[in-house]
């Protein structure tokens, strides 16, 4: 079936997402465009608005009734995009859209695991503290977002506050991979002492950590 072409309301509004244009964007709404409409890849003017970090145009969209959990060929949501962002100001423009964390992308994770990987400190403790994400949400490779941060982290100050933040928000340190192997373990392997140090306060509390922002301190 052919895919039915962009009217000019449509192509306005694809255009006013790229420039990050909310007045153009909303002119293009009332015109008629389509908020839903995908582009080669499935993406949706909301998803590619989150991808660009848009946030005025998000907002027109999400206020218009976009869909913040439509995914395209990569299982890409706007919302896990903020994850991968780590934007903090498009993260809390979505929720108004009712967002499903429990939303997994290609590999799996929620939206703080990629966060957790990445670094994004304000990010992994906005949507800890902001939604009911799950912090121990195990991905297809069999991490979770505390794994994440160490198996993928460099052991910096960054990835110690995200994993202080984790252990904050009540992360179970005892949660091993799939090999068997936990967070502490790869951090220890790793030589990555100060994230080590956390984990080993963590387990000894019960899986209690310390409160988010005191790693390394």
């Amino acid at each position: 079936m052919t895919a039915k072409p962009p009217t000019p309301a449509d192509l306005a509004l694809s255009d006013a997402v790229g420039r990050g244009d909310a007045d153009a964007a909303r002119a293009a709404l009332r015109a008629g465009a389509d908020r839903e409409r995908r582009d080669g890849q499935g993406r949706t003017p909301l998803l590619l608005a989150a991808l660009a970090d848009r946030v005025a145009v998000a907002e027109v969209l999400v206020g218009a009734g976009a869909d913040v959990n439509a995914q395209d060929a990569r299982d890409d949501s706007a919302w896990l995009v903020t994850g991968v962002t780590g934007s903090v100001a498009m993260m809390r423009t979505l929720l108004p859209g009712g967002p499903d964390v429990t939303l997994t992308n290609r590999f799996g994770g929620v939206s703080v695991v990629p966060a957790s990987e990445r670094r994004h400190v304000a990010y992994v403790r906005a949507v800890l503290a902001e939604t009911d994400i799950d912090v121990d949400h195990v991905n297809r490779l069999g991490w979770t977002a505390l794994l994440e941060a160490v198996v993928l982290g460099d052991g910096g100050r960054a990835h110690q506050d995200v994993v202080a933040a984790l252990l904050a928000a009540g992360a179970d340190p005892a949660l091993p991979d799939g090999d068997g192997v936990t967070a502490r373990a790869h951090a220890e392997r790793r030589g990555f002492e100060a994230v080590a140090d956390l984990l080993r306060r963590a387990e000894s509390q019960g899986g209690e950590g310390p409160r988010a922002g005191g790693g390394g301190r």
